[in-house]
């Protein structure tokens, strides 16, 4: 999951980070607000953290969470571009353009 940066939800001074990837022992983290990332530990984490998960001065934050995948889905929503209708994207019954009388 990506996080989205410049996202406020925390006061000042306050550690809040997205969860990008857990593994057994160590979790990548992204730091809201920077982009940067960074390995914790996963003791260092709530117990029962998930990728995604935002965690603010050591616990979970559903509703930055929340916020967090509205706002990527809102963006990802602005940057699609619809195809157009006559657009065949299933391709057609033409015969490749790799057979054996054009090599």
């Amino acid at each position: 999951m990506t996080a989205v940066m410049g996202c406020g939800g925390a006061g000042a001074g306050s550690r809040s980070w997205q969860v990008d990837d857990v593994g057994e022992t160590r979790a990548r983290v992204v730091e809201l607000g920077t982009g940067k990332t960074q390995m914790v530990d996963r003791s260092a984490l709530p117990p029962g953290t998930q990728e995604g998960d935002v965690v603010v001065d050591g616990r979970l934050d559903p509703e930055l969470r929340a916020r967090l995948t509205r706002e990527v889905a809102e963006a990802r929503a602005r940057k699609a571009v619809p195809a157009p209708a006559e657009l065949d994207l299933a391709g057609s019954e033409d015969p490749r353009l790799t057979i054996s009388r054009e090599k």
